[in-house]
């Protein structure tokens, strides 16, 4: 796998390096020990997918605070999406900066995402899949979320939001007062 960092402090592209022959292709999407050799978590406890029937579906963007903060690797298999990380981290040099990146089953990318980001993505077409590998189990008890269109985070979505839930729909602005509990992650 090939790694670049991105404008978000602690979150990574990867690109899948493919081998092909007349069969089709074969890439890695996870090794342990190239993640350790940059310092990134790679002990991954769950995998998770979502299926999202339209274009313009909205999740997120959600992460979960301490002790269950999350790195996650997001991953397209089916569809298209813009897959969005905002740093939540008020001790981040990058802190409230976001960066998306466009993932497809075609270009083998993947989006490492670190503790204390917050993650949501927009689907680009019908029929998208995400699959995620995930350092922590879920722990409803501490889910957050931020609001998708903050104008202090000003993303810059690619196309118009369609659907997305209350709960998403419906999480505050970014506030430091209750991120004070990712400080230091």
């Amino acid at each position: 796998m090939d790694f670049a960092p991105t404008s978000v402090s602690g979150v990574w592209l990867l690109q899948q390096q493919r081998h092909a022959d007349d069969r089709g292709w074969f890439a890695r999407t996870w090794d342990e020990a190239e993640l350790r050799e940059r310092g990134l978590e790679a002990r991954v406890v769950q995998c998770s997918a979502s299926f999202n029937h339209r274009r313009g579906t909205l999740r997120g963007l959600h992460y979960q605070a301490p002790p269950f903060a999350e790195a996650k690797v997001v991953r397209c298999t089916r569809g298209r999406l813009f897959d969005v990380a905002v740093d939540l981290r008020p001790d981040s040099s990058t802190f409230r900066a976001w960066v998306g990146v466009e993932l497809t089953p075609e270009n083998g990318r993947s989006l490492y995402i670190p503790r204390g980001c917050a993650h949501g993505f927009l689907t680009l077409s019908d029929d998208t899949e995400v699959a995620y590998q995930i350092t922590p189990e879920y722990s409803p008890d501490h889910a957050r979320g931020v609001r998708w269109d903050d104008p202090l985070l000003a993303i810059a979505w690619p196309e118009p939001v369609a659907t997305i839930a209350p709960r998403d729909r419906d999480y505050p602005d970014v506030q430091l007062s209750a991120l004070e509990e990712l400080r230091g992650i």
